[in-house]
């Protein structure tokens, strides 16, 4: 994967920092929307500055004024990525529980084929970076963390202790990962189809295990 350019901060090249204002905000909405909607379509193997300007149809001072530095736009791209994966998720998710869907693992499947879009290899790209170079990119991996188990966490049963639903979050999580990653490396899909039935089985055990009150 290519490196990504033109790194220097906002700061260091003399250039304001955007003021906050309703303007401004809405100016780096739009920014970013159109970025996000180039990477999500080209990955992210020769992201800089110049082309993002490019495909946002402004110049890189003008992104350097909205956002600290290559660094800073590439993480708020990959986070506007990631709250979108989220948002169709957790749309399949409530589908399938007005259809009667009302089991963890019901909604876990629904959300599934929403994780296999466009974006799913760009995401999986800057997991890729935090690992290659975390010194600089590490924030691209905790920042995933954070922004999806909260959604997973949700989707738990709500008599569930907090404690029993970051753990079976955090299991979810690490092995969708885990199943993503092999889809993409694998000639067949067949390994990660039988693992996600085991998941979901794992799940069903898990919430048929205590239906009460939990008081772990």
């Amino acid at each position: 994967m290519a490196a990504v350019a033109d790194g220097a901060p906002a700061e260091r090249r003399g250039y304001p920092r955007a003021t906050g204002s309703e303007r401004g905000l809405a100016r780096r909405r739009e920014l970013l929307d159109r970025i996000a909607d180039d990477v999500a379509a080209h990955g992210l193997g020769d992201f800089s500055l110049r082309r993002a300007a490019r495909v946002a149809g402004t110049t890189h001072k003008v992104l350097l004024y909205h956002f600290d530095s290559v660094e800073s736009l590439l993480a708020e791209v990959v986070r506007q990525l990631r709250e979108r994966r989220i948002d169709r998720g957790l749309a399949a998710a409530a589908a399938r529980e007005r259809q009667g869907g009302r089991t963890l693992a019901e909604r876990i499947r629904a959300i599934w084929p929403a994780l296999l879009v466009a974006e799913s290899q760009v995401l999986d790209q800057a997991i890729g970076l935090s690992m290659v170079d975390p010194a600089r990119y590490a924030d691209l991996g905790r920042g995933a963390s954070q922004q999806y188990l909260p959604s997973l966490v949700a989707l738990c049963p709500p008599h569930w202790s907090e404690r029993r639903k970051v753990e079976v979050a955090e299991m979810v999580l690490a092995t969708l990962r885990g199943f993503l990653i092999d889809r993409r490396v694998s000639e067949s899909t067949d390994g990660v189809a039988a693992g996600f039935a085991a998941l979901a089985r794992a799940l069903d055990r898990e919430e048929a295990d205590d239906p009460g009150m939990d008081t772990k």
